[in-house]
């Protein structure tokens, strides 16, 4: 059998021969000389320079005979040259090295954030995922997000499922904590965020506002208009609309009617006012998304203030401007970029009623008491970034920032740079 196999390989070799030495260069071609390597004792002279043999494009002369190979290191060539024959064409072009994959880029490998329950881990914000994974935010970060794990996840997640009622937006008490919950359907299922309520209220001094603003504020409590803040999401606007309602009830005292979709800080409840009155507090959710009804209601309770969690309606915008120019003090908050983008949305909102822009702008000159933008800086601590214009709270005298809202041509930029230099060296906005 071997010796067959020797014959057809000795057959093919002499054909493969044949042809090489038929397809060799045509007559008048220089046929390239084959390199011997110089011996030890040889002086090496320079030499022309030789053609890599990936880009040669004439063949190789044939090599001497060599002696003959066993069956088995036959086969083996054969196979070697097959294997090299199938490779690509075109040379390997050698790429950079390529930086590590990182070590967290799946969730399984990043350490999670630990604790016996909820409720003694510290976080604002928590997000459940179809996958029944829950995260927080990363606080070494400004966006990521952790994994949690504790050991009353599985029950928060029935808690959360239990509470839902057909609205999406919803409030649920759990191990002794308000989560105010949105419950999104997403491609992969049902997702949970919810946000973690202080259990009480802060003091308005501890929010980061500058006590000259802070005096200020406080000092509207018993003036009639709307009080606006705005900026974007989680950025503590509700927040600072409840800490200032909370020490109008604690100073004053008086009837607070809110409307929220679902109240978020611990307001209700009674308040023993420094005047020696009391002090009340109603929380109310908002039904069906009707933020006008809600409005209407509260102007039928005859409370003297009136905190709107957020305007986001055309009839919610008409609605906060009757109040504010009926004798109640209204607090509210609006997505906004800016100061005058609050008052521009404002007007937008409102005139979208099929009110007139002109009636908008003067009920809105009217009732303005002031707008406060703020914004949330930093990671583990937080700053708070703000800017501010104020009118005056006497509807009756002159003021620069309700001339502008009646002009339609909104441009506080000088106006809030002269109040922040007054604010700066304690010296009175207004005159009377």
């Amino acid at each position: 059998m071997f010796d067959k196999l020797r014959a057809r390989l000795e057959n093919a070799k002499t054909q493969l021969d044949e042809q090489e030495t038929s397809h060799a260069a045509p007559v008048g071609t220089v046929q390239p000389s084959v390199q011997t390597p110089p011996s030890a004792s040889e002086s090496v002279a320079p030499a022309e320079p030789v053609v890599p043999p990936m880009a040669a494009t004439t063949p190789t002369a044939p090599s001497s005979p060599k002696p003959p190979m066993s069956p088995e290191a036959r086969m083996a060539a054969s196979t070697e040259a097959t294997t090299i024959n199938s490779a690509p064409s075109n040379p390997t072009v050698a790429q950079p090295p390529q930086p590590a994959m990182s070590t967290t880029t799946t969730p399984g490998e990043l350490t999670p954030v630990k604790g016996a329950t909820l409720h003694t881990v510290k976080f604002a914000d928590i997000w459940f995922t179809p996958e029944n994974i829950a995260y927080v935010r990363d606080v070494t970060t400004s966006f990521a997000l952790r994994p949690i794990e504790t050991g009353d996840l599985e029950d928060f997640k029935r808690a959360l499922e239990q509470a839902f009622q057909g609205i999406s937006s919803y409030a649920v008490q759990f191990g002794g904590d308000t989560y105010r919950v949105e419950r999104v359907k997403t491609s992969d299922g049902i997702q949970y965020n919810c946000r973690k309520m202080p259990t009480e209220c802060p003091e308005i001094e501890t929010l980061g506002f500058a006590p000259a603003v802070v005096k200020h504020m406080v000092g509207l409590s018993r003036a009639a208009g709307l009080l606006l803040f705005a900026g974007p999401t989680g950025q503590g606007k509700t927040t600072t609309v409840s800490a200032l309602m909370k020490r109008y009830l604690s100073t004053d005292g008086g009837f607070l009617y809110t409307i929220e979709d679902p109240p978020e800080m611990p307001l209700r409840g009674l308040y023993r006012a420094r005047n020696g009155g009391l002090g009340l507090c109603k929380q109310t959710p908002v039904e069906n998304d009707q933020w006008g009804a809600g409005l209407r209601s509260a102007l039928r309770s005859k409370p003297r203030y009136i905190l709107v969690g957020e305007i986001r309606t055309p009839e919610t915008a008409s609605q906060c401007l009757v109040a504010a120019t009926s004798g109640h003090l209204v607090l509210s908050t609006i997505h906004a970029s800016g100061v005058e983008d609050a008052l521009n949305s404002m007007i937008k909102y409102a005139a979208s009623t099929g009110l007139d822009n002109s009636l908008v702008s003067d009920l809105l000159a009217r009732g303005i008491l002031g707008v406060v933008h703020q914004r949330l800086e930093g990671t583990t601590q937080l700053k708070l970034i703000y800017q501010y214009a104020f009118a005056n709270p006497n509807p009756n005298s002159a003021d620069q920032m309700r001339m502008t809202i009646r002009d339609g041509n909104i441009n506080l930029a000088t106006f809030m740079e002269q109040q922040h230099t007054k604010m700066d060296r304690g010296l009175p906005l207004f005159r009377d």
